[in-house]
């Protein structure tokens, strides 16, 4: 419930928040082959709106999310440049308001539970405004003075009409990602990951075009480059095998496969609670309380906050403003927006590589980034997963709850909320730091090592996750299909 002044002030703006149109929920059950449908159907939506260029913007534009474009989905320089940004910010800023305490909410109570949606859904709406607004006139989406010039108005109509099309893409994606939750399978956020993701692992294996050195950059291209251009002597000195593991993609393609296998272990590492019907004999199931309880979703979190402090310390430093940190194009070379910055791949830890590009960092310098580095995913993937469990109905009183309102019971306990409760304090909490806890040392490993495409280790942890869960959705839903007892334990009914 929401105390003081929350309570006035939200329950005052709430009758508001309800005018914002809302993808309808359907009224009945939706056949798995429409939820498919609609789930393509949005899918290659994205894949369109992906190659819709920004109207008026100058080629010699920054893409302010580079680092964070894998997780970020959504395309540079295209009308949804800003992906699913806005909609993890505005849950970002929501999740850690409502835990630690500023908004309470109970959103065990159905009244709160809308109160959050529709605060979290107001909030989207602010962030793609507050984010849409820094990269135009913060001078990293300029216009393009010739279109200007060749249509016969000022720059300040070519800056209106960018702002106006990254909010327009902004809401797209938001009422794509509601399409999707409510009528597809899954969510929108993951399915668009998993797309940007998927598309960037294979031109990161494909992709023929030369990079700055004239080699190809995809994986396959450069081994055939690397067969015809080197020979076995060179291959075999210890610069040659250095550049076959570094630059020749070895240790990428070796870090995706292993990322690939550690994940979908973690993932079907679980405890199942046996659970029977109450009334129906001989009816049985089971609860799966999983080792990542809370899934990735606390990594997208934990790095749309640092892309957040960076976009900050990148329009300061264009100010002039460098106590925070210097910056070479978008990326941060100093103070403590470096430390603060993730870790990409071997060039940013390993110190002859990092060298390479930035002389003067010494190892100390590049110890404190990857401790901290190591830190934020930890610490922030555990305080993420608690919040991300309390707030989307996967804590102790939700799922008790959710198990007696499904007619089930768990064997040798009182068919009683406070029993079951109290039964699943004993797991889920432990669960969820534990799990919070891997999946940031996951990340790390990934982030260390590298990965294809340079997805980041975010990324393509994100992507297999997902990729999992998509599966298992899948199963879920045909057994929906196949059993309608099945839906009224799940509450699709």
């Amino acid at each position: 419930m929401v105390n003081g002044m929350d309570a006035t002030l939200l329950r005052s703006l709430q009758p508001y928040f309800e005018r914002i149109p809302t993808v309808k929920r359907p009224g009945k059950h939706i056949p798995f082959r429409e939820k498919f449908m609609w789930t393509v159907v949005v899918l290659v939506l994205y894949f369109v709106l992906s190659n819709v260029p920004l109207f008026g913007l100058s080629p010699d534009s920054i893409d302010l999310f580079e680092q964070y474009r894998a997780f970020f989905a959504g395309q540079s320089g295209s009308i949804i440049a800003l992906g699913i940004g806005p909609i993890v910010t505005a849950s970002i800023i929501l999740q850690l308001l409502v835990g630690a305490g500023v908004i309470r909410l109970d959103l065990s109570k159905p009244e709160d539970q809308r109160l959050f949606q529709d605060t979290q859904k107001f909030l989207v709406f602010v962030m793609i405004i507050v984010e849409s607004l820094p990269q135009v006139l913060g001078g990293f989406m300029n216009p393009d003075p010739k279109l200007a010039a060749s249509l016969g108005v000022s720059l300040n109509v070519i800056t209106l009409m960018l702002i106006l099309q990254l909010i327009v893409g902004g809401i797209l994606i938001l009422y794509m990602d509601e399409v999707v939750s409510k009528w597809g399978i899954g969510s929108g956020v993951s399915l668009f990951i998993v797309a940007g993701i998927s598309q960037a692992l294979i031109t990161g294996l494909f992709n023929w075009k030369p990079d700055m050195q004239n080699i190809p950059i995809g994986i396959i291209p450069r081994w055939v480059w690397i067969a015809q251009n080197m020979d076995a002597a060179q291959l075999l000195s210890a610069p040659g095998l250095r550049f076959l593991l570094i630059n020749g993609g070895v240790l990428a393609l070796i870090s995706t496969a292993l990322i690939f296998i550690i994940v979908v272990y973690a993932e079907s590492t679980r405890v199942e609670v046996p659970l029977s019907h109450a009334l129906v004999r001989g009816a049985r199931g089971r609860f799966p309380i999983k080792l990542i309880y809370a899934s990735v979703l606390p990594m997208i979190f934990v790095r749309a906050l640092q892309a957040n402090v960076q976009m900050m310390g990148l329009i300061l430093a264009r100010k002039g403003i460098t106590i925070f940190g210097e910056f070479e194009g978008n990326r941060p070379v100093s103070g403590l927006m470096y430390y603060l910055s993730p870790l990409r791949g071997p060039f940013d830890w390993i110190p002859s590589l990092v060298r390479e590009t930035h002389p003067d960092i010494a190892i100390w310098q590049i110890g404190v980034h990857v401790t901290l580095d190591a830190l934020i995913l930890v610490i922030g993937g555990i305080i993420f997963a608690v919040f991300w469990t309390e707030t989307s109905g996967m804590g102790p009183r939700a799922v008790a709850r959710q198990v007696q309102s499904s007619g089930m019971q768990i064997p040798g306990f009182r068919r009683d909320p406070a029993v079951l409760e109290r039964f699943f304090k004993r797991y889920i909490p432990k669960v969820t730091v534990i799990g919070g806890a891997i999946i940031g040392l996951l990340t790390l490993i990934a982030s260390l090592l590298g990965t294809i495409g340079q997805t980041s280790g975010t990324g393509l942890l994100l992507t297999v996750s997902i990729m999992y869960r998509l599966y298992e959705d899948l199963a879920k839903e045909q057994a929906m299909e196949m059993h309608p007892m099945v839906r009224k334990f799940l509450g699709a009914e």
